[in-house]
């Protein structure tokens, strides 16, 4: 469930064709982490069931990160290619290598990698710390989704109980943490889940868009002042009345018969 649970994000992002300010950090470092979790599953005996849920986990992260690749722009696009360079390549290759060439104890190969495993999960749930600082400055939960939080703090509590009950403690020390992390995540959306409904009353009795002013300038160095009122006063010279703000326009010869600038309302 918690891997499902980014459905919705992704869905928003299809249907709008961009990424808007959501981060690929919590996808790429999950995807490390069930790449760790499935090398360590593979060194424990009878650990089917890490293997098969990280082994799934992997799969649909990697979607995740190819649809996030696909509508992000250019900048985080390449921010994302070096992240999964360095992290899903570099890093787990070096673990794999040193841990297979240099370790020759099995058991203690186990335990180097259930805390690399530990300090990975770790930063898993710390990840998403980047959402809630944008959640707190913005007083917005717009790109901090419940489900995922929830089904964080769900996993965490499952597999704190499944770590206790197996006695492994690579498993149940950093899902303490993630319970933690997820309940203030969802306390976050908690607090902050009306701004957003507030925000959107605003937004919809905001009038649709100020007019602006049009200056058609002539050939000829006579200017027409179009107003908001739709009064239209005629100015010959280079400047124009009182009731433009010190602005002025001086018309120059550019051969063109009409020109138009809209400018601002000051």
């Amino acid at each position: 469930m918690v891997y499902l649970a980014p459905l919705p994000t992704f869905y928003r992002v299809y249907k709008k064709k961009s990424t808007e300010e959501f981060h690929s950090m919590p996808y790429v470092v999950a995807l490390f982490s069930a790449m760790l979790w499935t090398y360590y599953a593979f060194l424990k005996s009878e650990a089917y069931l890490l293997i098969t849920i990280n082994s799934i986990g992997c799969v649909i992260e990697a979607i995740y990160i190819s649809m996030f690749m696909t509508y992000a722009p250019n900048t985080a696009r390449i921010l994302t290619a070096k992240l999964i360079l360095l992290l899903n390549l570099g890093v787990y290759s070096l673990i794999l290598l040193l841990t297979l060439l240099l370790v020759k104890n099995p058991i203690f190969r186990v335990r180097i990698v259930g805390w690399v495993c530990v300090v990975v999960s770790v930063s898993v749930f710390v990840a998403p710390l980047t959402i809630m600082r944008m959640v707190i400055r913005t007083k917005s939960v717009e790109f901090m989704p419940l489900p995922l939080s929830f089904f964080l703090t769900l996993s965490a509590v499952m597999w704190f109980c499944y770590g206790l009950l197996l006695k492994d403690l690579y498993i149940a020390l950093p899902n303490t943490l993630g319970f933690i992390f997820g309940v203030l995540q969802m306390g976050l959306y908690i607090l902050y889940k009306d701004s957003n409904k507030v925000k959107g009353h605003l937004e919809e009795k905001m009038p649709e868009e100020e007019m602006v002013n049009v200056l058609n300038l002539k050939a000829t160095g006579t200017m027409e002042i179009l107003l908001e009122e739709g009064h239209k006063h005629k100015v010959n010279g280079q400047s124009a009345a009182g009731d433009l703000h010190h602005q002025k326009t001086t018309a120059t010869p550019t051969g063109v018969d009409d020109i138009q600038l809209i400018v601002s309302q000051v």
